[in-house]
């Protein structure tokens, strides 16, 4: 096996995938990158068990064919000290040595054996379901959602993005929740096959979004009762679904909602940032006060005797009210906007309180909800 490829994009690969690698594997055989060269492609892979994450790079200069695992942490150390360059690989499958030539110098490094890495999980025919979604669409989803997952050891279900696929309205909704906030995002430029569902853990989730923004061509996903692919240009995910049946997530949405605000986003969230820097240390408690054209923030920490409150102008239809939320919470959700004004829809002071943009898109559908705090 011998192959001559760029040091710089070497590198790039590597650190993207090698975020799957764990401090702790259980398996030493983890704690390397297979690399497999066949013809002019080289794949890379790094997992975990849970996540298998694959990298295609277009090889040039080879002279011969073959496999090898070589330790991540080394290897990565190794290529950081380099400027760009081309690096010659030359592995001995006999000794498993793997010889690393550059410019001024070479290195050596004893490879692993590649029977011993878990081989990449298979989508079932019988029950696979497919998804086309661009890279741009995926990405905005999964940026959406996010945050809202929870790290619920009781409710594992939680602890991930739910994808909810309906055929009838040619849709995919994603949801998040950790029971005090809530997301649901849907897009409607989306080629589904059939009603179906699954739930993304929040780690394959965050490693997507980090390359998402590199591509530009579909994503194709495929998914069936255990595990997920998702299919990019130089990437390829695989992971482990979240067992379980996730909430019924549009029974808790309230839909009569009399009190509405609209205000200007950026200015309420800084509003409520310089705000929340007076509220409690343990709550976060921040009060929101609705009346006329103003609504006003107010927070104090009765242990450090300090308050502060702001004021925005904003349309309101609806009877004066006090409502109270975790300012981390509701920054969280403003931040996670991109609309210039939110519309903010209540009840009253003890439901839910939703969230949606004031300017939206043909293609898509988006809605928060937090949940209150109790006020004194």
């Amino acid at each position: 096996m011998n192959f001559v490829v760029s040091s710089s994009e070497l590198l790039n690969r590597l650190q993207t995938i090698s975020k799957v690698i764990s401090n702790k594997n259980t398996l030493p055989i983890l704690d390397n990158f297979l690399f497999q060269l066949k013809g002019n492609e080289l794949k890379i892979t790094a997992c975990d068990l849970e996540i298998t994450f694959v990298t295609t790079l277009n090889i040039e200069n080879v002279t011969s064919e073959g496999e090898i695992a070589i330790p991540a942490k080394r290897l990565t150390d190794l290529l950081r000290e380099f400027s760009e360059q081309p690096l010659t690989f030359k592995i001995d499958k006999s000794t498993s040595l793997v010889e690393i030539r550059w410019n001024s110098g070479k290195s050596n490094i004893t490879g692993a054996n590649v029977d011993e890495f878990p081989t990449l999980p298979i989508i079932t025919d019988e029950t696979r379901s497919t998804i086309d979604i661009t890279s741009d669409a995926l990405f905005e989803s999964i940026n959406r959602t996010l945050f809202a997952t929870a790290d619920d050891q009781l409710r594992p279900v939680m602890n991930g993005i739910y994808f909810d696929l309906n055929e009838e309205n040619k849709s995919l909704t994603f949801v998040a929740s950790d029971a005090h906030k809530l997301v649901r995002y849907t897009r409607n430029d989306v080629t589904i096959e059939k009603t179906a569902s699954f739930i993304l853990p929040k780690k394959p989730a965050s490693l997507l979004r980090s390359i998402l923004t590199k591509e530009e061509e579909n994503v194709k996903i495929e998914f069936d009762g255990k595990n997920v692919l998702f299919s990019l240009n130089n990437y390829m995910l695989v992971c482990r679904l979240i067992e379980g049946i996730y909430p019924s997530y549009n029974s808790v949405i309230p839909q009569n909602n009399p009190n509405k605000v609209t205000v200007d986003r950026v200015d309420f969230l800084n509003s409520i940032r310089r705000v929340a820097t007076f509220s409690n240390q343990v709550s976060n408690l921040i009060k929101l006060k609705i009346a006329g054209n103003e609504l006003t923030s107010y927070a104090q920490d009765l242990d450090f005797s300090v308050s502060g409150d702001d004021c925005v102008t904003c349309q309101y239809d609806g009877s004066d009210m006090e409502i109270g939320f975790k300012s981390t919470f509701l920054i969280e959700i403003l931040a996670n906007i991109n609309s210039q004004d939110v519309v903010i829809e209540l009840a009253d002071s003890a439901r839910a309180a939703l969230f949606i943009p004031f300017d939206k898109s043909e293609k898509e559908d988006l809605i928060m909800l937090l949940m209150p705090m109790m006020i004194n």
